[in-house]
């Protein structure tokens, strides 16, 4: 199998492609030991996506932050507003400004669970971004997540939200594929994010990682509508307009 070709080419521990890949560690271990001989193909296509991008995310980082890995929440929160980054661990990352095609997916998903929160008289708050969250509940990360939804109030302040959402949405784009597949994966299962999204609508494709479940991440097309797990199914995110949008070239 390809992929094992590539763990003894990058020198990856089990550990690492389970945590940074979503793939639970047994199941990690079974396959690259041989005792799993076909893999589930969504369990496949997760390990390919991790395969397929470095784990050194932090080599895009840009340079001009000269004191990276020491930053905190007060220096971000002294740069200008229409300077856009994210801060992880110390480290700022460069935000391009959406496109309005990514804009648009974030805004539709957002659409449909505002509209079955407010139709079910249910307590959560969904946000769209920009919103910030201070994952860790510390001074060293603040995230600017797509998508999201907030159950617990205390958690939501002036600023934007202090502590793990629920659920969390990224829309990839070629700019932040990388830092979406790995380190904002293994960011929101260390924060206690309950369900994460990445939706990758070049392949018009949506992995669920319910970290509440013993298997993720779970793989769906455009072509069904897709469970939100936190609601014990009862929403449903309908990608129908999204995928003619694309249909229609939308950018």
């Amino acid at each position: 199998m390809e992929v094992h070709n590539m763990k003894k080419e990058k020198g990856y521990t089990y550990a690492q492609i389970a945590n940074l890949s979503g793939v639970p560690l047994g199941t990690v271990q079974k396959i690259f030991s041989g005792e799993t001989v076909n893999p589930r193909y969504d369990t496949l296509m997760a390990l390919e996506h991790f395969f397929e991008e470095p784990l050194e995310v932090r080599e895009h980082v840009s340079n001009r932050y000269e004191r990276n890995g020491s930053y905190t929440v007060d220096d971000y929160r002294t740069l200008p507003d229409e300077q856009r980054v994210e801060l992880i661990d110390g480290y700022f990352y460069d935000m391009a400004s959406p496109t309005f095609g990514h804009q648009s997916i974030g805004g539709e998903i957002h659409r449909q669970i505002a509209n079955f929160i407010v139709e079910n008289g249910g307590n959560c708050r969904p946000f769209i971004a920009p919103v910030d969250v201070q994952l860790d509940c510390d001074e060293k990360t603040m995230v600017q997540p797509d998508v999201g939804i907030v159950c617990d109030s205390s958690k939501i302040q002036r600023f934007g939200v202090y502590g793990a959402p629920d659920f969390l949405v990224e829309v990839i784009s070629p700019s932040t594929k990388k830092k979406d597949y790995t380190l904002k994966l293994s960011k929101y299962i260390e924060a206690g994010v309950r369900e994460y999204w990445i939706v990758d609508y070049m392949q018009e494709k949506v992995l669920v990682y319910f970290f509440e479940s013993d298997v993720y991440p779970v793989i769906y097309g455009f072509d069904k509508p897709v469970p939100v797990n936190i609601y014990d199914d009862n929403l449903k995110i309908d990608f129908t307009n999204i995928a003619k949008w694309l249909k229609d070239g939308m950018e």
